[in-house]
């Protein structure tokens, strides 16, 4: 990496020589020690490392009928599965028949998209060179490193941290601005009655093992699959065993518990990293816990999502609004996740920001004001019958997808057009980025419906945005769990009539029955909605008993002498209603990652420069100012452009250092600098002009001097195009070096 002149090696022999003389260290050498350094070819950087060349493979379109006759009986293997696993469900066959149908239709899943990765155009991906650029510029870089680290946790650097500011402000005015929502910022310190209603206290978890001797943990999924992963690739594994594994291996994700240890105890999986034996699979609450206050008597949590923060101040954001429906409320904040094995840079950290969105509606007007803005927009769909029936993504418009009732919800449809051209504006290939449908068996406790934004990275298809429909489920458990109505309301036109049905307990014989659950059985009972309580009659009529489940999951059966069901007509002139949410939720850091990899380029015909092409609108600096050379003429030109600059509100950047210009151009385009303003010695004269640089193009004009400032923040702000620049002004014609020296 370096080159040392010659004259090192005679000073080192000289240097030997005399310190085996006693009493003889001649420092004099060492004041002449001089050495002559070349700057690294960085295209070699990272060489010995993996991930030098990724395949990344766009899924082609598969019309080719030869391909089809290929693909073909696979899709029908898949879809035979699905429809078995619909059969299944409707007839309520047992949770566990339905998972090991699931894991069998996820296997014949991973077998038909490796089949049409196989046809798909291939790019070569150098992850660990985009790497070394991050670190080597300091985008972001582990946290505590000279500690050695702590894995899952990265600090950003000066230009992560702008770049990550600007992303963020785009998101600000793209969202919250455009569509007038009602901005909060809620505590991360949250109680955990509130995380118990929300059912994260309870669900919220995964499977993971320990080293016996040590308490080394692993999270036990991503054990087995690197475990698995090591027998394949073990030249002395016979095939059955290698095709064993890799069945295992697809079918993970819905395996239980028990399954998971037969695994272990089958494959004789130890501790990676000292051999150790592993305990049995114990389930692992993903939320950091502390204790509030000095006592340590309130129990609470870092919290997993800002989501929550929202929903229990819904009054106050309704009240805000006049009571009006719908409107939406978003937050941009931290969250913390305890992950049992994080990896994967940015994709898979235990602190991370979050951009959420909750958008509260009328659960009987589905229908955006404002969707006749996207319905036209072409998007990619995997949706959940195309991954049951063993079909790949397709295009459609939203308009479609909504008349075919595929996205069932146009408000639903409607965010997922916004989040698409979001994601475009900042950064991401329309090529790589889709939106898959959660399957049942993977679907949030939250959620009715969710669509994920997946972006196809060296890592694969990764989720960075989801947007679920959340019902109303959050504000029902948070009024169940305090009491307080999380209801809007609405003046009906013409007053109405509606018969009510009211349940009076038998509360003697309610208590003596069930003693000290008698408390928690009252509650259910006094919260039961109209359409329960209609249920209920019903049953009891038929049966003579229901079966009720009590807050602690456990349930009890209710005989018709301990209730009482009344009738009674009430007219209304307000209706009560608890709103649905549609909720868009951004992982930041994923997306950074995405841009970062969808931006990632090499220049043409020199493979020794490595660039950045972020859009301008999300670029860490919008321009950099370069005098041409150290000539003290240029100084008053340069700190004058820079005030001006500043005055217009463009971040920029000085470089003043030596070195030829052509160098300073490539270390600008490293830290994705979109734009370059030279002084030279035309600058000197009148009219005072300076060039203008593109950096994806390396195109140049020349203009006035005065009128820069404002054609670079337009340009950053994409009010004005690069093309229409050069329309405007004349070329600058300078072929660039890079050579470095």
């Amino acid at each position: 990496m370096q080159f040392v002149s010659c004259n090192l090696q005679h000073l080192c022999r000289r240097a030997i020589r005399n310190l085996c003389e006693p009493n003889s260290v001649y420092k004099q050498i060492f004041r002449r020690f001089t050495v002559t350094v070349r700057l690294a070819d960085f295209s070699k950087w990272g060489t010995t490392k993996k991930n030098r060349k990724l395949k990344i493979q766009i899924t082609q379109d598969m019309a080719d009928p030869k391909i089809e006759e290929i693909l073909s009986p696979l899709r029908d293997g898949v879809k035979e599965q699905g429809d078995y696993v619909r059969k299944l469900k409707s007839n309520g066959a047992p949770e566990l028949d339905i998972k090991v149908a699931v894991a069998e239709l996820k296997h014949r899943k991973k077998l038909l998209e490796e089949k049409e990765l196989s046809f798909s155009q291939t790019i070569l991906f150098d992850r660990a060179r985009m790497e070394d650029l991050l670190k080597r510029r300091f985008f972001f870089d582990q946290s505590f490193a000279i500690y050695g680290g702590i894995s899952g946790q990265f600090d950003f650097g000066p230009m992560g941290c702008a770049f990550k500011t600007n992303l963020l402000n785009t998101w600000r005015s793209f969202f919250i601005l455009e569509e007038q929502m009602l901005e909060v910022d809620c505590s991360i310190l949250t109680p955990e009655p509130v995380l118990q209603a929300s059912g994260h206290v309870e669900r919220f978890a995964d499977l993971m093992v320990k080293d016996v001797k040590t308490g080394e943990c692993f999270r036990l999924d991503h054990l087995i699959k690197s475990h698995l992963k090591k027998v394949i690739s073990d030249k002395k594994t016979n095939e059955n065993v290698s095709r064993e594994c890799e069945d295992i291996i697809t079918k993970l994700d819905g395996m239980t518990k028990e399954k998971m240890a037969e695994v272990m105890s089958k494959f004789n999986i130890k501790s990676p990293i000292t051999g150790n034996d592993l305990t049995e699979p114990m389930e692992f609450n993903l939320m950091f816990g502390t204790q509030i206050g000095p006592s340590g008597l309130v129990k609470g949590f870092l919290r997993p999502e800002t989501a929550q923060g929202i929903f229990v101040n819904f009054k106050r954001l309704l009240s805000f609004n006049q009571d009006r429906l719908p409107f939406a409320a978003a937050q941009i904040g931290n969250a913390f996740r305890n992950e049992i094995s994080p990896r994967s840079g940015l994709l898979r950290v235990r602190e991370f920001t979050m951009a959420e969105i909750e958008y509260f509606y009328h659960p009987d007007e589905r229908n955006h004001p404002k969707f006749d803005d996207i319905k036209d927009l072409s998007v990619l769909l995997y949706t959940d019958l195309n991954q049951m029936d063993g079909k790949g993504a397709e295009y459609m418009t939203l308009h479609q997808a909504v008349s075919h009732e595929i996205i069932k919800n146009e408000t639903l449809a409607y965010f997922m057009g916004r989040i698409y051209l979001f994601l475009i504006k900042v950064g991401i290939d329309p090529k790589r980025l889709r939106f898959r449908q959660h399957m049942q068996n993977e679907m949030a406790h939250y959620a009715c419906d969710c669509w994920d934004a997946e972006c196809l990275t060296s890592y694969g298809w990764i989720e960075c945005v989801g947007c679920a429909d959340r019902s109303c489920y959050d504000l029902e458990q948070h009024a169940r769990a305090t009491g307080v109505k999380l209801v809007a309301e609405r003046k009906l036109p013409v007053p109405a009539t509606v018969e009510k049905l009211e349940i009076v307990p038998n509360k003697v014989i309610i208590g003596k029955t069930f003693k000290k659950h008698s408390k928690f059985v009252l509650e259910t009972l006094e919260n039961s909605g109209t359409s329960n309580v209609r249920a209920m009659e019903s049953e009891l009529n038929l049966h003579g008993q229901i079966e009720i489940s009590l807050p602690d999951d456990s349930t009890v059966f209710i005989t018709k002498d301990m209730i009482e069901i009344k009738r009674y007509k009430k007219t209304i002139h307000v209706e009560e209603v608890i709103p649905y949410v549609i909720e868009p939720s951004f992982g930041i850091g994923r997306i950074m990652y995405a841009i970062f990899e969808h931006n990632f380029k090499v220049r043409e015909g020199d493979e020794k420069r490595t660039y950045f092409s972020l859009p301008p609108i999300v670029a860490p600096l919008k321009c950099s100012v370069l005098p041409l050379s150290g000539n003290n003429e240029f100084v008053p030109f340069v700190k004058q452009l820079s005030q001006n600059l500043t005055k217009v509100d463009v971040s920029h950047k000085v470089d003043d250092s030596s070195g030829s210009i052509g160098r300073r151009y490539a270390r600008t385009d490293e830290i994705a600098i979109p734009f370059g303003i030279t002084i030279d010695f035309d600058t000197l004269k009148v009219p005072h002009t300076a060039t203008l640089r593109e950096r994806d193009s390396m195109g140049q004009v020349r203009i006035n001097l005065d009128e820069i400032p404002d054609i670079v923040r337009d340009l950053s702000n994409g009010k004005l195009t690069w093309s229409e620049v050069e329309e405007k002004y004349p070329k600058f014609e300078q072929q660039e070096t890079t050579e470095t020296k």
